[in-house]
């Protein structure tokens, strides 16, 4: 399963906030999506999954044409982490994360005692199964985001699309959240997300896209992509980018 873009613009309504946007993301490939606030990544993701209309351009989901499918046809083929969520209802946190089988089950059907353990094994694989009874509203939002992402697990979908998934949580939970996003680009699924931190990117990404001032400034390899000059004009501070004793390659903000 392939998601991809094609000239597409993203905005609201008539305000265009980004143009001449091309991607794609498949099997086994994590794509990370860096720019500073305003830059229109989360436009962008909810343009993807078809919750707003593009303004010009076409997205492909396997390569149909994603608005030719059905809401339940696209939950089946791409799972949706978004960046915050406002709970409504005093919902149990299983229970938010078995509304992520919903996309597998008729419209009148209710989850069965195997959609219940495979909410159970995402809850698990996240770490959070002791939150599975607390009441979702009075979770913290580094926990809700938590319930989010299993949710997404639970929906079994070949492509998981995940807006800044490590924003509120703590340094011991991000490393969690990013070893899962590896280990499911193991399995072959496809990730796309976005992040503040480069250092994701260069990480986890097989592909990164930047936007900046309403266009893609950069797009590539991670390693090739995300240098200091590029970082520090997109997000106007001075950036270097290290390279550690085992090879890895850090960014590194000038302070003072």
């Amino acid at each position: 399963m392939r998601l991809a873009a094609e000239g597409l613009a993203i905005g609201h309504g008539r305000v265009r906030v980004a143009g001449g946007i091309s991607l794609s993301a498949g099997p086994g490939e994590v794509l990370c999506l860096l720019g500073p606030n305003g830059s229109g990544k989360t436009t962008l993701f909810r343009t993807l999954l078809g919750l707003i209309p593009a303004l010009e351009g076409e997205v492909t989901l396997g390569g149909d044409p994603a608005g030719r499918l059905s809401r339940a046809e696209i939950a089946r083929r791409v799972a949706f982490v978004p960046q915050a969520h406002l709970p409504v209802f005093p919902f149990p946190a299983r229970e938010v994360v078995l509304m992520g089988r919903s996309a597998r089950l008729g419209a009148f059907a209710q989850p069965g005692p195997a959609d219940r353990e495979i909410a159970a094994e995402a809850m698990e694989r996240i770490g959070i199964a002791d939150l599975a009874e607390r009441d979702y509203t009075r979770l913290s939002g580094g926990q809700r985001q938590l319930v989010l992402i299993a949710r997404a697990l639970a929906q079994e979908a070949p492509l998981l699309v995940m807006d800044e998934p490590t924003a509120s949580l703590d340094f011991g939970n991000q490393a969690r959240v990013l070893g899962e996003i590896a280990a499911l680009a193991g399995r072959n699924l496809g990730v796309v997300l976005s992040t503040h931190d480069p250092d994701h990117a260069l990480a986890l990404g097989t592909r990164v896209v930047v936007l900046h001032e309403g266009a893609i400034a950069a797009e590539g390899a991670p390693g090739e992509v995300l240098t200091a000059e590029l970082l520090t004009r997109v997000y106007g501070v001075p950036v270097s980018v290290e390279t550690l004793p085992g090879g890895r390659r850090v960014c590194v903000p000038a302070i003072g």
